[in-house]
């Protein structure tokens, strides 16, 4: 072994055995705590990052391909009920590759797949309900794509086109959609799927699209389309309405001194009418024209006329020629028809209350105020719609009791604050000061090693003379011997006195109750007090 690394083993170990039992006990803790977070970050930083391998899954597609990844021998985890299926990303795509050469999942719908496996002996029927299926099964694997959505099912139901029929039905769509964590779709997210299906169908129309969530709670609605029930377009126009008015009061009257309440008057029936206008065609030939000529002649003998009583009369002249002409014209006529189509959810009336507080109204006019809420809710008078404001005193319990729990509530999390603080404070300072008092001791056990050669603290000597035999390291060092030294004089040469071993040995005891006194005066105080009760018993 090199000198160097043998001298620190051996400074380490001098070290170590110079602790005390509180020490050795907070040193061998601390390197437990420190091997214990080194392997949980070894183990942190060498986990695996899981990937989705497959999701929306059934039960009995999940089962069988959790059955195949234990054959493989490949970790696994099961998220959304067991519905998603999670592997190693380095893992993924072979993973992949191995459930579809075992034909997982089965329970996939298949999408434009489904027309690889028809045959020749295809009807039309079944070709038409395969390409039905097929456009069902990539909408359900869009819309199961989109995020928040753990699974879909799309139902088209596409009338047959016939040359027999006057009037076509138009196309529509269910969507069932299952979402994940019980969470709810935004308003954008209904929208996106309702003209995603749409699109994807020719001739359908967004508001035959019905949406509808695993709660049962309808998101679109076929004939109202994506923006919800009659209901919830009420309850949108009114807050629309109310946000707007109660603006323009918190800026004259001042923020919580107003209040609004709109009640809308929704139709809940659709209408539909048809307008026929006919006008004649301005510049434009006749569509038919026909023209009739009659032409007559009268002899010389003139018959003449007949005159009263039958009685002929000759016309007394000679023989004359009539002619009738007859035209007839058709013209083009020019035919408008126009068909209106009123869905519900048509606003009828509406009517608007406003209260003031009396006592923050200060000079404002009633009929100004109502003016302006007027405009501000777009109130039609020849519609029937109405407005009313006024001012009355406003109650303040509520608003104190708002404030009072306001202030518990600030009350409540500062307490919380102080009492996260007061528990950090508690934790570090039971970290920290085991280890300031170690390193405390650790410094004093060395000092006091480097000025007293005597380093064993249960080394006492008795009072009678009697020596109390060392153990440790102080053991090993030789006691110190009191010398006696002599001056030599010039008459006298030097000799060497002899020296009493009593007086030697009283000597060294005086010398090491006084390095202990030194050191420990508690102790040696105890001591004494000791031994004085025990002259007494004596």
């Amino acid at each position: 072994m090199p000198q160097p690394v043998a001298t620190a083993l051996k400074r380490v170990q001098s070290i170590i055995a110079g602790f005390t039992l509180a020490q050795r006990t907070i040193a061998v803790i601390g390197l437990a705590v420190l091997v214990l977070g080194i392997v949980a970050l070894v183990s942190w930083l060498s986990r695996p990052a899981y990937t989705p391998l497959f999701s929306g899954l059934s039960a009995a597609d999940a089962n069988a391909v959790v059955e195949q990844l234990r054959s493989s021998s490949v970790p696994y985890q099961l998220t959304d009920g067991g519905s998603t299926v999670l592997v190693p990303e380095q893992d993924v795509y072979d993973q992949r590759l191995a459930a579809a050469s075992a034909g997982l999942p089965t329970a996939s719908s298949g999408g434009y797949t489904l027309l690889d496996k028809m045959g020749v002996t295809a009807s039309e029927f079944q070709q038409s309900v395969t390409y039905k299926r097929a456009i069902e099964g990539e909408l359900a694997a869009t819309i199961s794509s989109m995020d928040g959505v753990g699974a879909a099912s799309v139902k088209l139901a596409i009338p047959e086109e016939s040359v027999f029929v006057s009037e076509t039905k138009d196309p529509t769509a269910s969507v069932f959609v299952e979402l994940r964590d019980r969470s709810t779709l935004s308003p954008q997210k209904v929208q996106a799927i309702v003209h995603l299906t749409s699109a994807a169908v020719t001739g359908l129309k967004p508001e035959n699209v019905a949406v509808v969530d695993q709660t049962g709670r309808t998101l679109s609605a076929v004939g109202v389309g994506a923006t919800g029930g009659i209901d919830e377009q009420a309850g949108d126009y009114e807050g629309r309405v109310a946000a707007s008015v109660q603006k323009m009061l918190d800026t004259v009257v001042g923020v919580g001194n107003a209040t609004v309440t709109v009640a809308a008057d929704i139709d809940r029936s659709s209408n539909q009418r048809q307008d026929e206008t006919y006008s004649p065609a301005e510049g434009a030939p006749p569509a038919s024209e026909q023209t009739k000529t009659q032409t007559s002649k009268d002899g010389s003998t003139g018959a003449g006329v007949l005159g009263p009583d039958n009685i002929a009369v000759p016309s007394g002249g000679s023989g004359g020629e009539s002619q009738s002409t007859e035209v007839t014209r058709n013209n083009v006529v020019n035919k408008s028809v126009q068909t209106t189509t009123t869905p519900a959810g048509a606003l009828r009336r509406q009517s608007v209350s406003v209260a003031v507080d009396a006592a923050a109204a200060g000079t404002v006019d009633a009929a100004q105020l109502q003016n302006l809420v007027a405009t501000a809710a777009g109130i039609d008078a020849t519609r029937g719609d109405a407005v009313t404001v006024a001012f009355v005193n406003f109650s303040q319990t509520e608003a104190k009791a708002a404030q009072d729990a306001l202030k518990a509530a600030r009350d409540a999390a500062d307490a919380e604050r102080a009492a996260a603080l007061r528990n950090t404070i508690i934790v570090a300072a039971a970290i920290a000061v085991p280890v300031l008092v170690a390193l405390i001791l650790f410094v004093v056990r060395r000092r006091r090693t480097h000025e007293d050669p005597v380093e064993d603290p249960e080394y006492v000597p008795l009072l009678d003379g009697r020596p109390r035999p060392l153990t440790g390291p102080a053991a090993a060092e030789p006691a110190p011997v009191a010398r006696l030294e002599f001056t030599e004089t010039p008459e006298a040469p030097p000799r060497q006195p002899e020296l009493d071993p009593l007086q030697v040995d009283l000597e060294h005891h005086r010398r090491d109750l006084e390095s202990f006194a030194r050191r420990d005066p508690r102790r040696t105080a105890e001591l004494l007090r000791a031994l004085l009760y025990d002259g007494q018993d004596a």
